[in-house]
């Protein structure tokens, strides 16, 4: 049976320091050749990119400050870790919560396995306490807070670019700065977004709501439970049709309306075809599954055959190699 396998690590630091610019000096000439791919002129300016920062997601300068003073201060570093209108980028992915006596929060990330940084991050940046799957060097695919919000995202199915943010960094803003699902909602109201993006977020009382962000119109907010690769309607049909994001979708959906579903059958059904994905050869395929327990603050990360449970009051610093099987089989 082919296989391929790939190492997560998970790393504290309360504030910016030596374990961050490890981290940056190991990724950073993969995500310079990224970001500079288009040309350097096609990226803001350093002065417009920290003008947005300053602007929108004032409560992160002074970390940005201190990552930027880690990565050596060059511009392009700076501009880069800014993530103000980077270069565009999809992924697959599926998400849904269920609500019961304990809500859950539970994503399949499917991307291409090279570009995955793999790195759980327990962070204290900005005095709250903030756990989460890493990206873009300090933003995050989805994590959960001290105060019980967790959020996930995945790619909003529009080829649309525009100005605005990376949504790892919103993520890791509401994350920082948020504690409820309708505060979270506040802040995504403002924020804008450089790429059409799914955001589901769930609360420690059991709150849900699903975001719809992007250029060119304004973020919508629905009280959906599941979310994959499009947003209400299919916009890009070649690419939905891709990676069966209505599928996926109407998967979520049909768990979700059993009335005898249980948290461990909901999580096990994202190890599984039609939601796990095995499109590995073309850059879609699960890399891993995540639940997020608000109540208890505490995250699994899963793979099938293994998992790994992380937590916010208990946290180890460790490392899984994740053996992902079949990874060139063809999709159910």
């Amino acid at each position: 049976m082919q296989s391929i396998q790939f190492t997560f690590r998970a790393l504290q630091e309360d504030r910016p320091g030596g374990t961050w610019q490890g981290v940056f000096e190991e990724m950073w000439p993969t995500y310079r050749e990224w970001f500079l791919r288009d040309g350097e002129a096609a990226r803001s300016s350093y002065a417009h990119s920290a003008r947005m920062l300053r602007e929108h997601m004032p409560e992160l300068v002074p970390t940005w400050e201190r990552l930027v003073e880690l990565a050596g201060g060059g511009d392009v570093a700076a501009r880069m870790l800014s993530m103000w209108r980077p270069p565009s980028y999809l992924s697959g992915c599926s998400q849904g919560v269920l609500v019961d006596d304990e809500p859950v929060l539970v994503r399949n990330y499917d991307y291409p396995a090279d570009r995955l940084e793999g790195i759980v991050y327990l962070t204290e940046w900005t005095g709250r306490r903030v756990l989460g799957m890493s990206d873009c060097l300090w933003g995050l695919l989805d994590g959960i807070n001290e105060d019980g919000l967790a959020i996930s995202l995945t790619f909003g199915g529009r080829p649309d670019v525009g100005d605005g943010f990376a949504i790892p960094i919103v993520v890791r803003y509401v994350l920082e700065t948020c504690a409820t699902v309708a505060e979270a909602r506040a802040a995504l109201e403002r924020i804008p977004v450089h790429a059409p993006q799914n955001l589901t977020l769930l609360d420690r009382a059991g709150d849900f709501l699903t975001a719809y962000v992007g250029p060119g119109r304004p973020p919508s907010f629905h009280a959906v439970a599941a979310t994959t690769n499009h947003q209400g309607r299919v916009e890009w049909p070649e690419y939905a049709a891709a990676i069966r994001s209505v599928e996926r979708e109407q998967c979520v959906l049909e768990l979700l309306a059993d009335p005898e579903m249980s948290r461990e059958r909901f999580m096990a059904a994202f190890l599984e075809p039609p939601l796990r994905s095995t499109q590995y050869a073309a850059g879609f395929g699960t890399l891993y599954t995540a639940a997020y327990h608000p109540a208890a603050g505490r995250a699994e990360l899963s793979w099938p055959g293994s998992s790994w449970e992380l937590s916010l009051d208990a946290f180890e610093e460790g490392s899984r190699i994740a053996r992902i099987p079949s990874a060139n089989a063809p999709q159910d």
